[in-house]
């Protein structure tokens, strides 16, 4: 999402060059393509505004620290006030040990019953036991779909019947929680296709019965600035706690994420990042800035390999390292994601690569089919693949003789650089050096340390 915008601001803080100090000139002048970069994104007018005045006067004078030059200065500068902007410290939900009721509110097409689904599995994983509540009674098919949901995550789902009245739902929720305890309750309600004074009163009445410990207003990043005015009006009605925006995936421009906060005085609690029903991040305002200055993100990296449950692979000698220890390290890699998505996540990456540059999926895919045609034997050694079990490993997965000949010689390079690399480790690392940034990147803040 923030890709575009990304690039502009490193580029715009590529310029500055290698300069001792900052002068006035040049702060105003970069300042100036700031705003206009922020103003194209999407971000409102005032956020921009307040944005470049405040790293502005910063700006102006600095002294030029250590070994950064001007620009890598302005980035730290630029990357504190997005941290800002955004939040400042990551928010999350209130939750207690019980009780916890939550109340999802939003538009139709926001996502709304989806990220019902998704928190369910986000806290179920994290030990809570988890009620969902289908109160979507207006757009139809809206409470199968929680139900479908609800299977997929293993928890279970109530349906609230057409022209229940709240005390019934009220009754009806404790009834459940009566035979079978749970601590969080998480209650998708009903949307429109716009605002209207119809549905606002039957939120507040739901509401109002049901008293819950968060309102969560679930809004689509892909509608710009509109989000906003949305999320201020069902603030001012209904009264929200905090905001999930979805579909961070995709190719809007982003100002409605980068201007949430101010515009609404609301945190962004999470970040919906793909369809599957694990695409749900805590928001981390730290982590978008980095990304956006092309810093990556390497926390949420650990992460997603410690959510894939990734093991390393058992200690071997490089020479040893055989096709089905590819297969396995392949598919391990690809439980985390998309493998773009993770290489931007790299610091510095994002800059390094061509224009445009983009990995191929079904590459993957089809070097899983081919490893998945061999026998044990054939992929713990790869000499034995001779003509015609190549023929018969083509045919089986599909590819041709051809295919399997690059797989098996960008193999045999794999082996000679884990030699390399395990020569220049030197038995500990002490010969690894750390490789250096792209020129107009910034060291993430928290590596300094």
């Amino acid at each position: 999402m923030f890709e575009s915008l990304g690039n502009k601001l490193q580029d715009i803080l590529d310029k500055l060059g290698r300069e001792r100090q900052l002068t006035e000139a040049q702060v105003k002048a970069s300042m100036r393509e700031i705003r206009m970069a922020l103003l194209e994104a999407d971000v409102n007018f005032t956020v921009a505004k307040d944005f470049v005045a405040r790293v502005g006067e910063q700006a102006v004078g600095q002294q030029v620290l250590g070994s950064l030059n001007a620009g890598q200065t302005v980035v730290k500068l630029v990357h504190d006030e997005l941290v800002q902007t955004l939040g400042g410290e990551s928010a999350q939900p209130s939750l207690e040990k019980s009780g916890n009721v939550w109340f999802m509110v939003g538009l139709q097409g926001a996502g709304k019953t989806t990220s019902a689904g998704k928190l369910a599995a986000h806290y179920k994983a994290k030990g809570r036991r988890v009620l969902l509540v289908a109160a979507d009674t207006q757009r139809p098919a809206a409470r199968d779909q929680l139900e479908v949901l609800s299977k997929q995550v293993g928890v279970p789902v109530l349906k609230v019947a057409d022209a229940e009245a709240p005390s019934e739902t009220r009754r009806r929720i404790e009834e459940h929680l009566a035979r079978d305890p749970r601590d969080l309750v998480i209650v998708d309600t009903a949307g429109r296709l716009q605002i209207d004074e119809v549905l606002m009163d039957q939120l507040a009445a739901l509401k109002a019965e049901l008293a819950p410990t968060e309102t969560l207003l679930v809004v689509d990043a892909m509608t710009g600035q509109e989000a906003l005015n949305v999320a201020q009006t069902f603030d001012a009605r209904i009264g929200v706690s905090g905001l999930i925006m979805t579909k961070m995936d995709g190719d809007a421009r982003g100002g409605a994420a980068l201007s949430a906060r101010t515009v609404t005085g609301k945190p962004i609690y999470f970040a919906g990042t793909s369809e599957k029903i694990s695409g749900l991040e805590p928001f981390y305002p730290d982590r978008v800035a980095g990304r956006i200055l092309g810093m990556g993100d390497v926390m949420a990296l650990i992460e997603r390999a410690q959510a894939a449950d990734l093991k390393a692979m058992e200690a071997k000698k490089p020479g040893d390292f055989d096709l089905e220890d590819l297969l396995t390290q392949l598919r391990q890699i690809r439980k985390m994601g998309p493998i773009g998505d993770l290489m931007k996540m790299i610091p510095g990456m994002s800059r390094a690569l061509p224009e445009g540059f983009a990995i191929d999926e079904k590459q993957l895919q089809r070097i899983d089919a081919m490893i998945s045609s061999m026998t044990v034997k054939e992929r713990r050694n790869p000499k034995i693949i001779d003509g015609s079990r190549r023929k018969r490993i083509a045919r089986g997965s599909g590819s041709t003789v051809q295919d399997i000949n690059k797989l098996l010689k960008m193999h045999e390079q794999m082996k000679e650089m884990m030699k390399m690399l395990q020569k220049m480790s030197g038995g500990g690392g002490k010969g690894m050096r750390m490789p250096k940034l792209p020129r107009g990147s910034a060291v993430p803040p928290q590596l300094k340390r």
